[in-house]
């Protein structure tokens, strides 16, 4: 019995000297290598020129990685241009954002407006009151960049298309598109005030293909038909992709996205494409003609393949738990914060990636869910090539005096 209480009062004496504040540190633990991650590495690839050596007619062009958001080549990738039909892929961010929210469902009926049915350019030819569902207003859009379908899931979703214009814009900043205004849904205006970039279409393209990756089952759709049912009767009609690329002959796969031509943007697309898990994307803007727009991004494609490998740390290391100081728990489970992904256009040896893990000694309660804990530190030798963050798995409330009182009581009863 004396013995118990002994116990039991060193038990309480270390309660309370978790009361007392103390200074924290960091832990590391042992380096590991790319070999016993199950880091993902694709096949080698062979180095080709230098991005000079490209020859392309288009005046503003941009290859970007789609994991890393990487820009591997760039000419004149901020040049504020037209986008003609591209428009639509901040046009589909915002139709999926209304899906993911639950505003919108794919079996919705949208009837077609008037304005909708006026529009010209490229459309599918919806009649005023038409109705179609959402799902075949998307295939619309996406395969053959109808205006009409655009302007009549933009009345949807914002009730007008100016203020589904007012969205697109607010959408654009919050992704840090610097150089886009839009002034329409569908880019079938010649205003001169109505622009982006190749950067922005390919951070717009990015949002769209990692946020909603089911785009590529609508942007891979060679052809398909519809339905138009009005008081004339029923008919079918026939969507046919716009983007070439798709039937092209490419060493990857290509997986969309969308293509664009007025009189003042020229001819330009977003092309999208995986190989060996290495997933590209491609924009060309102001191409003189259709074919030339197609034939950059094959050459913009070709040259990213042949030139970057990915590393991706599909099984980053198990985390141990974090000490908590005066928590209601002694301590807090860890996650990681996101998947680590390190491109290389140099040829490093991908299979030399150490990974060491930097935590904190301790998290002074409260600890709050996703709190920074640490982090995984990634390197090829002496060469830091990036990080994640190590968070806290659940809230660790402060504990009180009466959780100190029911520890010392529980401690007394042993």
């Amino acid at each position: 019995m004396k013995r118990k209480r002994i116990c039991a009062l060193l038990t309480a004496i270390m309660l309370i000297a978790q009361l007392l504040p103390a200074g924290t540190g960091r832990m590391s633990f042992a380096r590991t290598t790319a070999a016993d991650s199950g880091g993902e590495l694709p096949n080698q690839a062979v180095m080709a020129g230098s991005p000079a050596a490209l020859h392309l007619s288009a005046p503003s062009a941009l290859l970007m990685e789609a994991s890393t958001g990487q820009i591997i080549y760039e000419n004149n990738g901020d040049e504020k241009r037209s986008p003609a039909s591209i428009t639509k892929i901040m046009t589909l961010i915002l139709i999926f954002d209304a899906l993911e929210s639950g505003k919108i469902q794919m079996t919705d009926s949208v009837v077609t407006s008037a304005y909708a049915k006026s529009m010209g350019g490229s459309q599918v030819f919806l009649e005023e009151g038409e109705v179609q569902t959402v799902e075949t207003l998307i295939k619309c859009i996406v395969v053959a960049s109808g205006n009409d379908a655009s302007v009549a899931m933009a009345e949807y979703i914002a009730g007008s298309e100016s203020e589904f214009v007012r969205m697109m814009n607010e959408r654009a900043k919050g992704l840090g598109m610097t150089s886009t205004n839009f002034e329409d849904c569908c880019g079938l205006t010649d205003s001169p005030t109505h622009v982006t970039s190749a950067r922005d279409v390919a951070i717009m393209s990015r949002e769209l293909i990692n946020r909603y990756p089911r785009i590529h089952n609508y942007a891979t759709i060679w052809m398909e038909n519809i339905t138009h049912v009005t008081a004339q009767g029923s008919k079918e009609f026939g969507l046919s992709n716009t983007n070439k690329l798709l039937k092209m002959n490419n060493n990857f796969q290509v997986t969309g996205l969308k293509t664009g031509s007025t009189s003042l943007a020229k001819y330009c697309v977003s092309a999208t494409a995986q190989k060996d898990g290495v997933r590209l994307i491609a924009v060309i803007m102001g191409a003189p003609d259709y074919k030339a727009r197609f034939a950059d991004a094959q050459t913009l494609l070709n040259y990213g393949y042949a030139n970057c490998r990915l590393y991706e740390d599909a099984q980053p290391p198990a985390l141990p738990q974090v000490s908590v100081e005066g928590g209601v728990t002694d301590t807090a489970e860890l996650t990681y914060g996101g998947t680590f992904c390190y491109l290389s256009l140099n040829g490093e040896d991908l299979s030399a990636v150490e990974r060491e893990i930097k935590l904190e000694e301790s998290l002074p309660a409260p600890v709050e869910q996703g709190q920074k804990a640490g982090v995984l530190e990634y390197r090829i030798g002496e060469t830091v090539i990036g990080q994640i963050d190590i968070i806290t798995k659940e809230a660790v409330a402060k504990a009180g005096y009466r959780d100190y009182l029911k520890r010392l009581t529980e401690a007394w009863r042993l």
